[in-house]
């Protein structure tokens, strides 16, 4: 019998490709939004505003800022806000797939959608998000180890 790998991990490796788009100069990070059917609606990087100049080209004021530290200074719009961007119908949404647990405007911004499920491979240094999340009776907080998404690459 063949392998077909779980469908979790098949969306959060899809979100480990869509940031390697990202523009940020600090981290790259992707998000991936999926329907009921199991259908992408939209998917996003973070990176400066259309138009503007890309950090990794000439970096920000927060460039290079410890992780989690100096969010002010960075001018870069999160992975899940441009994914949301992207989106027809936020009602729509089921899962959430993110290379990094997302930060607390994005989980509020999430939370005003119809998803249910958020998963990712790296956990962010804040936990505020998390708890705001999961006050919500009913939603999940999926963590998936990278590096058992990566050996999978490297197996096929």
């Amino acid at each position: 019998m063949t392998y077909r790998e779980p469908i979790d991990w098949y969306f959060l490796r899809m979100s480990l490709l869509v940031a390697e788009r990202g523009t940020c100069a600090r981290r790259k990070a992707g998000c991936v939004l999926v329907n009921e059917k199991k259908h992408i609606i939209g998917t996003g990087y973070n990176g400066n505003p259309a138009g503007q100049i890309h950090c990794i080209d000439q970096p920000c004021k927060g460039a290079l800022s410890k992780t989690g530290t100096d969010l002010e200074l960075c001018e870069a719009i999160h992975a899940e806000q441009n994914a949301l961007l992207q989106c027809k119908n936020v009602y729509e949404i089921k899962k959430v797939y993110c290379t990094v647990s997302p930060c607390i405007h994005c989980v509020k911004l999430i939370l005003n959608t119809s998803a249910q499920h958020i998963y990712f491979s790296e956990e962010y240094i804040h936990q505020e998000a998390k708890k705001l999340w999961m006050k919500t009776q009913g939603l999940s907080w999926t963590y998936i180890d990278k590096s058992i998404l990566e050996s999978k690459l490297k197996l096929n």
